[in-house]
C-alpha cells in the first residue's frame, strides 16, 4: 500500500516533501550547540522561522544573525542559501552524477517542476550548467568582494570571510547579513553597492537566461536563427523595466522627503539599489521605514511581482506581470489572441497567469487580515511584510522579530509558499488531472 501511494505522488507533492525534509533538517542543524554562540538559546519556532527564511532565501529574521551564530552556524547557514537558492534539485542532481547514477524520468520530472520547465529534453544538462554558473559567480563576487574589504576589516581572513558571505547571499537573494546593520554601513560605498546590485540581478533574472547569454558569448558565431527564446526576451525586459520603473518611482516619490537635502548620485544610489533589492533582495542600504507610504507601496508592489521563473527569487514572477500585461492589451484592442515579439502565446500559460496571480493576491489578503487580528501593528507595516515574505524578499519595516507565536507562524507559510512557487502550491491541494467526458449546456452571463 505504500508503494502505491509513493507512486501516486505527483512531482510537486514529492518536490514540496523535499522542502519539508531540508526545512526540518535546516531547522535541526541551526539548533545545534556548535551552532550557535556561547550563552544563546534559540528556541524551536525561532530556529524554524530562520531555516524556512534560509531555505526560501528570504532573509526576514526574528533573530540577530550575528549575535546568535558562531562561525560554525554561519557556515551552516551559508550551506542552507546555497540548496534554498539553486534548487533541491539542482544540488540533488550533482549527488547523482558524483553517485554515478543515471537520472531517469521520475527524476526529470522532478527536476522540471522545480525549475518551472515546460520540457524533459536538456534537464540534466541545465542543472550542470546552473551549479556552475552559479558558483562561478559566487567565487568572483567573493574575491572582488573579500579583497576590497581588506580596507574595511583588520585581517585578510575577516575580510574574505565576510566578502564570502555577502557574495552568496546576494547571489542567492538571500539577503541575510553578518554586518548586523545590512548594508547601511556601505552606504556612501558605491562600488559596494555596484558589486551587490549585479550579484543580485544575476541571481534573480533567471537560469536560462544566464545560460543563453554564455550560449551566445561562447558560439553566437555558429549559431543558426534567433540568438534567444522568447522567455529570455519577455523576462529580461520586464526585469530591467521594473528595475528602472522603481528607480524612477523611489526617485520621484522621495525627493521631497528622505532624499531632501542629499546629493544627486546620493538619491540615484539609494533609489538604484532600493529598487534592485525588491527583485528578491533584501539587503539595504537605509532603514525602509523613512521612506513614504507612497513609496512603501511601490515597494510591496515590485516585491509582490518578484524575480523571474527559474532563478532564485519568489513572487508571482516577472513573467507571469508581462503576460497578465500583454493579456490586457489584447483584450483591450479586441484581439482574441495575445502576441509579442513575432510569436503567439499559449492560452494555458496566458490562464496560469491569471491563476498565479489571484491565487498569490488572494493568499497575501487572507494572510494581511491574519496579522492585523494578531499584530499591534500598522496596516502598511504589516502589508509591507506580507508582500516580502511571500515574495522571498527579506525587507522589513522593522516589526519581524516582535511578532507573536501565531504572527511568525503566518510568515513562515507564505515564505514556504513563496519558495516552491503558487503552481506547486496549487497542484499540491489536488488530487490528479480529472477526465472530462462530458460538457453542459453553455450559457452566457453578465460580466463587468
Amino acid at each position: 500500500m505504500r508503494i502505491i501511494r509513493k507512486k501516486a505522488l505527483k512531482p510537486s507533492q514529492i518536490i514540496v516533501a523535499f522542502y519539508l525534509i531540508a526545512t526540518i533538517v535546516s531547522t535541526a542543524l541551526l539548533s545545534l550547540p556548535i551552532a550557535l554562540k556561547p550563552g544563546v538559546h534559540l528556541s524551536f519556532l525561532d530556529a524554524l522561522f530562520t531555516a524556512v527564511s534560509a531555505i526560501s532565501v528570504t532573509g526576514l529574521s526574528v533573530v540577530p544573525i550575528v549575535d546568535t551564530f558562531s562561525t560554525a552556524g554561519i557556515f551552516i547557514l551559508m550551506f542552507i542559501l546555497q540548496f534554498g537558492g539553486i534548487g533541491i534539485m539542482t544540488l540533488g542532481t550533482f549527488i547523482w552524477m558524483l553517485a554515478r547514477k543515471r537520472i531517469g524520468l521520475k527524476g526529470r520530472q522532478l527536476i522540471m517542476t522545480d525549475q518551472n520547465q515546460s520540457q524533459l529534453s536538456g534537464l540534466v544538462n541545465l542543472m550542470r550548467q546552473i551549479l556552475a554558473i552559479i558558483v562561478l559567480i559566487e567565487l568572483i563576487g567573493t574575491m572582488i568582494l573579500g579583497t576590497y574589504f581588506l580596507n574595511y576589516f583588520p585581517t585578510w581572513q575577516e575580510a574574505y570571510y565576510q566578502g564570502l558571505f555577502a557574495a552568496i547571499s546576494a547571489t542567492t537573494n538571500a539577503g541575510f547579513d553578518i554586518t548586523g546593520s545590512s548594508l547601511v554601513p556601505f552606504a556612501q560605498d558605491y562600488f559596494v553597492q555596484f558589486v551587490h546590485i549585479i550579484l543580485l540581478i544575476l541571481g534573480a533574472i533567471g537560469f536560462p537566461v544566464l545560460i543563453e547569454l554564455k550560449n551566445f558569448m561562447v558560439s553566437k558565431k555558429n549559431q543558426s536563427g534567433p540568438f534567444f527564446s522568447l522567455y529570455t526576451k519577455l523576462t529580461t525586459i520586464t526585469f530591467f523595466s521594473l528595475l528602472v520603473f522603481g528607480t524612477i518611482m523611489i526617485l520621484l516619490l522621495e525627493a521631497n522627503h528622505f532624499f531632501q537635502g542629499k546629493s544627486w548620485h546620493e538619491s540615484f544610489f539609494y533609489a538604484l539599489f532600493q529598487s534592485a533589492t525588491t527583485r528578491n533582495g533584501g539587503l539595504a542600504t537605509m532603514d525602509v521605514s523613512e521612506f513614504s507610504d507612497p513609496t512603501l507601496l511601490v515597494i510591496a508592489f515590485l516585491m509582490f511581482i518578484g524575480a523571474s521563473p527559474s532563478s532564485v527569487g519568489g513572487g508571482v514572477r516577472t513573467t507571469t506581470f508581462a503576460v497578465n500585461l500583454l493579456f490586457l492589451y489584447s483584450f483591450a484592442k479586441g484581439y482574441k489572441n495575445t502576441k509579442v515579439f513575432k510569436r503567439e502565446l499559449h492560452i494555458e500559460d496566458v490562464r496560469k497567469s491569471f491563476v498565479v496571480t489571484f491565487t498569490a493576491f488572494f493568499i497575501c489578503f487572507i494572510a494581511t487580515i491574519a496579522l492585523s487580528a494578531t499584530e499591534p501593528f500598522s496596516l502598511m507595516e504589516i502589508s509591507f511584510e506580507v508582500s516580502s515574505a511571500f515574495g522571498t524578499t527579506g525587507l522589513s519595516m522593522g516589526i519581524t522579530p516582535e511578532l507573536s507565536s501565531a504572527g511568525k507562524c503566518v510568515i513562515i507559510l507564505l515564505m514556504f509558499i513563496g519558495r516552491i512557487g503558487i503552481l506547486s502550491f496549487i497542484f499540491l491541494l489536488s488530487k490528479g488531472t480529472p477526465q472530462e467526458n462530458y460538457h453542459y449546456p453553455k450559457e452566457r452571463v453578465i460580466i463587468g
